[in-house]
């Protein structure tokens, strides 16, 4: 058994880091956009809206039904296909694309349920006093159902930057890929995925300890 080559591990770091940023703006974004597209899903879910309803079941059920890596996949080899317009389409928009519609997917019912678990004479008192649909969502039920989904919600975005290393399959150059091009030139597979995965590591507690922390700062306000 031949010891692992720290010297080269060592060498690997500053390369591995320097993709470090594209991994978390793929992420960064994709969480933006996603948490947008949930929470319009949400809110037609919870009024029911007549027809839009069954749609964004479907949508839910099939970014939930099928894996990840087959929806970059379909959004970068398969849609070129039929839409023109996406021929062009490069790896990291692609990944933020499927990225999106996948988590859009989970976190919308992470919303939804949030928002259902909002005490509903709050809902009641509200319009007896005139709001509208919009107003209530607006002003009451939506920062309270924030609040309860802030947790839930972190941890789909530690996933999503877990998810990026997916995005190599489509020709994506970030961590993960560079780890893939580094061990295939060295044949030193162990060493080059080992650093990689410390790289993740390191980025995952960090975020978790900040979710620890925004989980006490919410528990406290809670409580008051």
């Amino acid at each position: 058994m031949r010891p692992l080559d720290t010297a080269y591990m060592l060498d690997l770091v500053p390369v591995i880091a320097g993709y470090v940023p594209l991994t978390l703006f793929m992420a960064i974004v994709a969480m933006i956009a996603a948490l947008a597209l949930a929470s319009m899903l949400a809110i037609v879910r919870v009024l029911r809206v007549p027809v839009l309803d069954r749609v964004v079941a479907v949508f839910i059920s099939f970014f939930r039904g099928t894996p990840l890596l087959v929806q970059l996949f379909l959004f970068y080899f398969g849609l070129p296909q039929v839409v023109p317009a996406m021929t062009g389409i490069n790896g990291v928009t692609a990944a933020i694309i499927g990225l999106t519609l996948h988590f859009s997917a989970y976190m919308a019912e992470s919303i939804r349920g949030a928002i259902l678990g909002v005490d509903r004479s709050q809902w009641e008192a509200a319009q007896s006093i005139g709001m509208t649909q919009g107003q209530l969502l607006r002003r009451i039920i939506l920062p309270q159902g924030a609040r309860t989904a802030a947790p839930t919600l972190m941890n789909y975005f530690i996933d999503m930057i877990k998810s990026t290393s997916l995005a190599f399959t489509l020709g994506v150059t970030e961590m993960m890929g560079a780890a893939q091009k580094e061990a295939a030139g060295s044949f030193l597979y162990l060493e080059a995925f080992l650093v990689v995965a410390i790289f993740y590591w390191i980025i995952v507690e960090t975020l978790s300890v900040g979710q620890r922390r925004l989980e006490t700062s919410l528990g406290k306000a809670v409580a008051r």
